[in-house]
This record gives structure tokens, sequence and C-alpha cells, in this order.
């Protein structure tokens, strides 16, 4: 159902006839049609209306007086209804008004001729901005009321300050605004007034212009016929005397009204422009008080009213204020040069001295300064540090040294104590834990400090740099060219490029000096030549200062600083990176090949058999490295891959051989051998009753020291590198199986066939070269010897010797048995067919006896035989006769079983279940 049309908004809502209106409100009608009525005070404006949309009419009011409802109709919605007012008046024309018609003035004036009403120029129910006025406001503060003048705008002391206080007290800054647009469109309207006005009233002004031409017709022809003259010249005698009689009457009067004025006026000025006569005090006083704004508001104010006055007093004491702000301004800019200051305090300064007028930018005059500032502090940080490092290595070193040959002593291990690892490259202790360490090296305090000085003074730069370039800074920072902020930027980058590299320049002479042999001598002089210490292992400390490095760059990073401004930190945390594991790598290795002379000689066993302490303390070095340098090689988001580089990753491979393959040394051939009357009952750390005591003769030190060598050398390569290879690849090492390959195979090997060979010449030379002997014992000859009565004893002695070996080996290694047994069997048997072959004829006894003494030797040894020994035994049982007769084969098989039962208890180490269990 259509509802009916509502009036809620007027503008303007009172005006004079003719006054264009716009109605909003709520279902004004669906189109200019449906439109039937517009009444505004009961005055029909249909003729005027405008339908824009159903919410919106414009049109332009009648004749119409006071206030009265706006009545919209329709045909859709009829007769509508209207909750706001509009107030008709007609304009009241004044003095200075132009009009086309007669205006009645006995409203305006008097018979004296004094006004009654309202200004021709601004009624009071009329108001220049075009808007309602809010009347009188008493809230006025004590300041504003000692300003003399007057809102009204017909008073010759009319101010507009008072105009807006007195009427437009609540009105809001966007409204004053809208007003002052309707001023300036009456004034440009009033401008064209004339004009248009001569067009539409043209027949009205020539009927006036007429009017005057005969009036003037009239004067001049009653001045000709007149006998007394011109009637103005009598009128204006009769003035002139009334105007004489009045002075005489009212002159002393009037001499002490001017002089009342005058001292009246006086005082006025001095109390109106109390504000200018007293600001040099108050500008003292707030100065000495801390109060600089108020400083600078009082002076932004002197400077906007009296800057151009001409009056003498006013000046001198202007220029006053003058002499005080520059003096001012000196105290605040070299407040802002003073360092170090807090941003906050800065930003204050700069503002200050911007709103004080200061000539010049002092926002970048404080950029420059703190910028070099900046370096100085880097600089003064190296030269208090290598001045310290000095004295500390003349005054200090010697008695650390001996402090530590003290502490040191106390560490060593005892024979009977367990193995303990002494601090080395990769220990996890705390620089300060480490028995070694006295006091961090003066570099690596350097870098700390000098990185310090960098994060806690380049932020604050960087920080009021940003405010600058942004505008925060500064409220004229906006208006500055593009050219300007480009060249500022371009050398605030410069500047920023400086301090980067000074500091990273600065890193590299105390930990990378061999990076700036390029550098000029001079230029190279400037960053400082370090003292070596010469206690001070800098190793250790790499992955700190690492860390230190890296940090730092991680905070710049972390400011969005341009790229290219912090390549060179980028450059040296990326280099250090590279230092920190190659050197460390390299300590590596020499800690490795030291290894040898920590070597104890205790035997730790297991299920496998035993160990020195060698490859546990290798695979602790190894160990602790990686973990030691994991967060060194893991890259982070902002640098990037330490192996990226082909070189870097070709030296890294190399080191890694290295250090893997120089375990060789440190495993390699054992210290000389003492005499056994220098050694305990236990032998090099094995537990009482493990002495190698055959038939009264001690095992030589050097061969067993070769099987633990030996031992030690395949649980290195079987077990330990293995691991290391695969915690190496697992942390991102470049080129591992390269490692592996020359690591394991090559090194390991070759070590192991030369040590295998050693204990092997050692061990089978004194046992070959007792067959011989043995053999022809006696005068003992083949082709004439005695019937056999059971194995010689060469033959036993040799299987003694054996099982020596067999103890001596199965007690460090038992998986080493077989290999040396086997190699030593084949000895035995290679020996044993050169015999044979060397026999020139047989008896059938000597044949008996070759052939027991073998066929004893082979079956004693059969499980170590190889296809070259079973070949040897072979071919010397072919040299000997075969035994034909069933006698001398049963009596062969007697004595062969005599031979097992005698030695039953010797040859059991030779048929144990369980060495083939371990073997196997």
């Amino acid at each position: 159902m259509p509802k009916e049309p509502k009036v809620t908004g007027l503008s303007p809502n009172e005006g004079p006839p003719g006054t264009k209106v716009t109605i909003r409100g709520e279902n004004l009608g669906t189109g200019a049609t449906d439109l039937t009525g517009l009444t505004i005070c009961g005055v029909n404006c249909l003729l005027t209306a405008e339908w824009v949309s159903p919410s919106k009419i414009t049109c332009k009011t009648g004749l119409c007086k006071g206030k009265g409802e706006v009545i919209v109709t329709t045909r859709s919605g009829g007769l509508g209804t209207c909750t706001v007012t509009f107030r008709g008046y007609v304009m009241q024309t004044g003095p200075l008004e132009e009009s086309a018609v007669w205006i009645d003035e006995s409203t305006t004036t008097d018979k004296r001729g004094r006004s009654k009403s309202s200004s021709a120029l601004f009624r009071k129910n009329e108001d220049p901005l075009g808007m309602s006025m809010e009347g009188n406001c008493n809230e006025v503060s004590v300041y504003i009321c000692s300003i003399p003048g007057s809102g009204d705008p017909s008073n010759e002391k009319f101010l507009s300050e008072w105009f807006l206080i007195e009427n437009h007290h609540h009105t809001s800054f966007d409204d004053l605004k809208t007003g002052l647009s309707y001023l300036k469109r009456k004034s440009s309207q009033r401008s064209e007034g004339p004009l248009a006005f001569m067009k539409g009233n043209l027949t009205s002004i020539m009927d006036c212009q007429d009017a005057l031409a005969a009036m003037h017709q009239d004067l001049l022809k009653d001045e000709s016929t007149s006998e007394g003259g011109s009637i103005t010249e009598k009128l204006e005698t009769l003035l002139n005397n009334a105007n004489d009689k009045a002075n005489a009457m009212y002159q002393d009067v009037l001499g002490r009204k001017d002089k009342a004025d005058a001292t009246r006026n006086a005082l006025n000025v001095l109390q109106r422009f109390r504000f200018l006569f007293s600001l040099p005090g108050s500008i003292e006083r707030n100065i000495q008080n801390g109060d600089y704004d108020i400083v600078i508001n009082d002076y932004a104010k002197a400077k906007s009213l009296f800057a151009d006055t001409e009056v003498q007093v006013f000046k001198r004491v202007y220029l006053e204020v003058e002499k005080q702000i520059e003096t001012f301004r000196g105290q605040l800019t070299e407040k802002l040069m003073q360092l170090p200051s807090s941003l906050d305090e800065q930003s204050k300064l700069i503002r200050y001295l911007m709103d004080l007028g200061e000539p010049g930018d002092p926002a970048w005059d404080c950029l420059v300064n703190q910028q070099k500032w900046l370096l100085q502090l880097l600089f003064s940080c190296k030269e208090e540090h290598i001045k310290q490092g000095l004295c500390y290595s003349q005054a200090t070193f010697p008695m650390l040294l001996c402090l530590q040959r003290f502490l040191i002593s106390l560490h060593l291990p005892s024979g009977h104590s367990s193995v303990k690892r002494m601090p080395s490259f990769g220990s996890t202790q705390s620089p300060d834990q480490a028995g070694w360490k006295f006091k961090t090296p003066q570099r690596v305090q350097f870098v700390d400090d000098l990185t310090d000085v960098l994060l806690e003074n380049f932020p604050d730069l960087w920080k009021l740099w940003e405010g600058y370039s942004t505008g925060s800074l500064l409220n004229e920072a906006a208006e500055k060219t593009d050219v300007a902020n480009q060249e500022k930027e371009s050398k605030f980058k410069k500047m920023v490029e400086e301090v980067m590299s000074v500091y990273s320049k600065l890193l590299r002479a105390a930990f990378l000096p061999e990076t700036l042999s390029s550098l000029p001598k001079e230029q190279r002089a400037k960053y400082g030549v370090w003292p070596e210490g010469k206690y001070d292992n800098m190793a250790h400390w790499l992955p700190q200062f690492v860390r230190t490095i890296r940090s730092c760059n991680s905070t710049l990073s972390g400011m969005n600083l341009p790229d290219e401004t912090t390549h060179d930190v980028r450059d040296v945390a990326q280099d250090t990176r590279v230092h920190c594991v190659t050197t460390l790598l390299q300590q590596a290795t020499e800690d490795v090949k030291a290894l040898n002379d920590r070597e104890t000689w205790t035997v730790e066993r297991d299920d496998r058999g035993g160990i020195t302490a060698l490859p546990l303390l290798f695979e602790n070095i190894i160990t602790e490295l990686i973990q030691h340098l994991k967060e060194v090689v893991q890259s982070r988001a902002e640098e990037s891959e330490i192996f990226r580089r082909a070189d870097t990753r070709m030296k890294v491979s190399k080191l890694c051989e290295d250090m893997l393959s120089v375990i060789s040394l440190g495993l390699g051939p054992p210290l000389p051998t003492q005499p056994p009357s220098t050694f305990p009952g236990t032998l090099l750390g094995l537990e009482t009753g493990s002495t190698f005591l055959i038939h009264g003769l001690h095992v030589h030190f050097q061969e067993r020291r070769l099987v633990t060598v030996l031992s030690n050398c395949s649980h290195t390569r079987e077990k330990v590198l293995p691991k290391l290879i695969d915690l190496l690849e697992k942390n991102g090492y470049p080129e591992v199986q390269k490692v592996q390959k020359v690591g394991t195979n090559i090194c390991f090997s070759a070590l192991d066939e030369k040590l295998f060979d050693a204990y092997l010449e050692q061990k089978a030379d004194p046992l070959v070269g007792a067959l011989e002997p043995g053999v022809y014992a006696g005068y003992f000859m083949w082709n004439d010897c005695l019937p056999p009565r059971g194995v010689r004893n060469y033959v036993k002695e040799a299987l003694m010797n054996l099982i020596a070996v067999h103890a001596e080996v199965f007690s460090i290694s038992p998986l080493l048995v077989e290999r040396v047994l086997s190699r030593l069997l084949q000895a035995l048997a290679e020996e044993m067919l050169r015999l044979m072959e060397c026999v020139t004829g047989w008896s059938a006894d000597g044949a008996i006896q070759a052939r027991l003494e073998l066929c004893a030797l082979q079956d004693a040894l059969a499980l170590y035989k190889t296809p070259e020994s079973s070949k040897s035994f072979h071919d010397a049982l072919q040299m000997v006769p075969p035994v034909k007769s069933a006698a001398d084969r049963k009596n062969l098989e007697e004595l062969m079983n005599k031979f097992k039962s005698n030695m039953q208890l010797q040859l059991t180490c030779f048929r144990s279940d369980s060495l083939k269990r371990t073997l196997v």
C-alpha cells in the first residue's frame, strides 16, 4: 500500500522569496508526473518544483512570510506531512544596496539622521557566513576578553575573531569552511551585481537619469533668475558660521577629550601588547626551566604579529627576541650534536630547531654527525683492544703458562684410570670451564664489543633516517622535492655502506687478516694489525665469533636495510663460517695426528675383541667437531649456502679426507719396545693373570702392540668410519662418498696390510727359521734313521709357538686369529715343502717319519688351512715315498693317534667350538 509523502529535511530552512530550496524526505513520488502539489508556508510552489528522486525535490519559494510547513502531494500517496518548518522573510533594502524602485526610508532613519534599526550592511538576523548565529558566548577566557575589539560588523573596532567567538563559538571547523565558501560566493555575486543590476533595470535607470537632468536644468534656471545669487553659497556661509561658534563653545572640552583619548590609547596599547613587551623575560625563564614548547609557541605568535611591524618600539623589542632565539638555536644545535643521545631526544631537538626556523637542515646534519661518531666509536674500540692485547701478552702470558702447565699436570690420566679425553678443539666445554682457557682472547672480546657498539647505535641512526625520509620526523618533510630526497637517499646509502664496510674490515683484520692483503699499506694499517698471541688458540673461539657475526647479520636483515648496504656484512659472515669450518677441520686433523702420544695401550675388551682408547678418542674428536660445527654449517634464511662455491666444497672435502685418513698415522707403528723389567705384572693395562709367559719367555711388547693396532684399525674401519661418514652426510658436508672411498678403502687398507705384514714378519721368521735346525737336529738323516717313535720336538715346538701366537692374538682380537694363523700355516707348509724338496734319499723309516710329521702339522692346524697351504702340504707329501706295507701304515696310524692323545690339551685351542662361532 502506498505511503503518504513525508518531508524530513530542508536546505536552507529560511530565505526571501525566490530562494532555491532542497526538500528531502520519504515517498516524495515516483516521478515528475506523480507530483501534484507543493506548498511552502501555504504558497503554491508547484510551478518551480523539480522532482529528482523519491527522496529529493528542489523548488523556489514564493512570496511567503513567517514560519510554515512544506507539504508535498502525490497521486500515489496523497497529501503528505512535514516534520520541519521554513521561515520566509522579505529582504529590507539598505542605503548602500541597489534598488530599481523608490524605498520608503521612514522606517530606517529618524529626523535626527541616526539609525534606529540594524546596519544596512549586516542586519542582526543575517549572518555573513550563511548560518544561524548562536548568540553571545559567556565562556571566554580572560586572555581573549583582554583583547579590545567588537564582533559587530558596523563597529569601527570590528574584529573577525570577536565575531566568531560571539556568534559561532560552537560551530565545527568544517562548517566554518563551508561558511567561508558562502561568503566568497556572495562577495563574487556582489562584485558582479552592478552590471547585472544595470542590465535588469535599464528602463528605471534611464528614467532616473532623465529626472536628474531635468532637475539640473531647473536648478540652473533658478540661479539665473534669482536676485541673491546661488542658493548654495548662502547655505555654505550659514554652516561655516555655525561651525565656528560650536568650536568656540566646546574647545576646552574637546581638548580635554583629546588628551584623555591619547592617554586611554596609550594604556590600551600597553595592555593590548603586553605579550610582546614581556616576551624576552618569558623566553629566558622558559629556556632555563626547559619549557621549550612554550618558547617556540610564543616566538611563533610574536613572529606572526610583529615580524613586519613598522612601529619602532615594537621593532626594538622584536629584535631583542630574535637575538634570544638565535642564541637558543645555537644551544639546541650544540645539544643535538652531543652524542650519545636517545632517538626521542634527537627528534625533539630537530623539531624545535625546525619550528624556530633554523636555516639549513638540522635533521640531515644530525645524521651526518651521528654516522661520523659511529665510525669513530668503531675505530676507538679497535685501538683500545689492540692496546690491551699488547699489554696482556707482555705481562700476563708467562704467568698463565706456568698455571696452565700445573693444571694440565693435574689432568694427566694414570695407568689404572678409565679413559678420559682431555679438552680438545671440539670439546663442548665452555671457554670458562676448559682447564687451559684462562681468559677470553682479546680479539674475541673485541668482536663482541665491536658488534655491541654497532647494534646499540646503528638502529637509532637508521630509525632517524626513516623518520626523516618518510616525513614522520618533521612536519615539513612532506614538502621537500623528490630530487632533494633522492639526493639525500643516495648520500645516506653511501654513509651506511661506509659503516658496514668499516665494521666488516675491522672484523677481517682481527680474524681474517689475509683477506685484506690487497689493500694499500696505509689503508690496511687503518684497520689494525693484531699481535699473534703465543698462547691463544683462536680455533676454539671461532664458533662464538661466527655466532656473533651471524647474530649481527640477522639483526641488520630484520631492519629492512637495502641489500647493497649490508653486502659486506653478509660476505664477512659467509667467509667466517668457511674459515671456522676449515680451521676446525685442520685443528681436528692435528688432534688426530697427536692421538699416538695419548696412547696408554690399555685394552678394553668386549665380545668382538679388544681395542685401546684411540678409536674412541678419534670418534669423539670427529663427533664433537661435527656437533660443534652444526650451527655453523646450517644456513639461515638471510644467508647463502656455505658450500655453494666449488672451491669451498673442494677444500672442505679435502680436509675431511685428511682428517679421516690421518688416523692411520695415529694408529701407525707403535712406540719403541721397552725392556720387560720396566713393566708391572699387568702388561699394558691388562688384568693380572693375563701375562704372556710361555716357557719362561716374555711376549715381545712390540708384537703385542702390532696386534693391538691391527685391532684398532679393523674396529675403526668397520665401525667408526661408517658412523662418521653417515654423520657428515647428514650434516650436509660435500662429496662424502669420495671421503669414504679415500678414507676407508685406500688409507686403512694400506695401513692394515702394512701392520699385518710387519706382525707376520716378526712371527713367521723365527717360526720358519726354527724348522730346518729342528728337522736335522742330532745329525738326523732321512735315508739313515731309526724307526720312528713319535712326532719329533721341532713339530711340537712349532705348534707351541703357534699356540702362543694364537693366545696373543685371541686375547686382543679373536677376529684376527684365523687370518694370522692361516698365513703362518702357509709359511710353515711352504718351508716344509722346501725341506722335502731338498731331501736326496729316503729310507723306509725316514719316509714314515716325514709323513708322520707332515700329517701331524696338517691335522693340528686343519682349521686354518688355505688353498695355498693345502697345496704345499700335498706337494710335500708327494715328495715323500709312500708307505706300502700294512704294518708300516698301521704303525703310522698308531703314532698319529699317540701324538693326538699326548697333545690333546695343547691342540684344544685349534679346535674350540666357541672359536668357530666367533669366527663365523
